[in-house]
């Protein structure tokens, strides 16, 4: 089986939104971790979900620094 590698959009009505290489795709929420967030880096196999906060500070740190950028004077 495949990894699945997204990162949570968003949550709607039961689903999570995940991102998988610039397209979004909806998975039942209820196999995410209860402690997964917005902007979660996640691996996902079947119905098997495991959320990568090692990933998701780095993501979090590369966008900051970006947003830093963009609005330096």
């Amino acid at each position: 089986m495949k990894k699945i590698k997204g990162i949570i959009d968003r949550f709607e009505e039961g689903f999570a939104v995940v991102e998988i290489a610039g397209t979004t795709k909806d998975y039942p929420k209820s196999i995410f971790p209860k402690d997964t967030q917005i902007g979660d880096v996640v691996y996902i196999m079947g119905d098997k979900v495991t959320v990568d906060k090692g990933e998701t500070k780095k993501l979090a740190k590369e966008i900051e620094d970006l947003m830093n950028e963009v609005w330096e004077d």
